[in-house]
């Protein structure tokens, strides 16, 4: 595969993972000068066609099931579902902390019975000993736990909605769903952040490939 081929590849696998959250965003800040408080119900029926599109466009496209997207896409359009249905944005507030809760416990359930789900999903990409897998995996699970928690705490001070104030936890904390919409871009770039803090124990423990070395050496022996 050529590096422009690859380049495009990953461009693409980008614009499927953060494409409807920008969506949600963008729908979501422009419905609040438009339609007020019906905005997080069109921003969340966005959200959903839009994951259920990169869902789709990695089916058809890609030619792959990324075990992360579908489960994503199941949970945002049942919480998301109940969030329009029922016109309660309570659901939509914590569908968040229940998917990195769940990337988190499947991550750590999976060391209980000796298998590395992380290892399973980026095998492919990356060859590493498998201290380095079980490490990378017990990190992403304690970070999905931290974006659940984080979560939590952006969710319960909303002052300007459903959130009861006796689901904050601290009085003096409180802020508007504006506010807990638009964090969404600190959460991308939180993970983001912590995806490259781990890029050097990649490249520090990345087991070459001896066949591809021998050929090269073989290649560059003869005549």
């Amino acid at each position: 595969m050529s590096q422009a081929k690859k380049t495009a590849g990953q461009g693409a696998q980008l614009l499927t993972d953060v494409g409807p959250v920008i969506a949600f965003i963008l729908v979501y800040n422009v419905g609040r000068r438009l339609v007020d408080d019906q905005a997080i119900y069109w921003a969340t029926g966005v959200f959903m066609v839009g994951v259920v599109f990169a869902l789709a466009y990695a089916a058809i496209v890609q030619k792959r099931f990324p075990p992360m997207l579908v489960v994503s896409a199941v949970i945002v359009t049942a919480f998301g579902g109940m969030t329009i249905y029922l016109q309660d944005p309570i659901f939509v507030y914590i569908k968040p902390t229940i998917i990195n809760l769940l990337y988190s416990f499947v991550i750590l359930g999976c060391f209980a019975f000796g298998f590395n789900v992380w290892k399973a999903l980026f095998g492919s990409v990356f060859n590493l000993p498998d201290r380095i897998w079980w490490i990378l995996g017990v990190r992403w699970a304690l970070f999905f736990q931290f974006l659940a928690l984080f979560n939590e705490f952006l969710w319960r001070h909303i002052n300007d909605s459903v959130v009861v104030e006796s689901a904050r936890w601290f009085d003096s904390l409180s802020w508007s769903e504006g506010f807990w919409a638009n964090g969404k871009l600190a959460i991308m770039a939180l993970t983001f952040g912590f995806a490259l803090a781990n890029i050097p124990i990649l490249l520090r423990h990345q087991i070459e490939d001896d066949s591809a070395n021998a050929d090269a050496a073989s290649a560059s022996d003869s005549p």
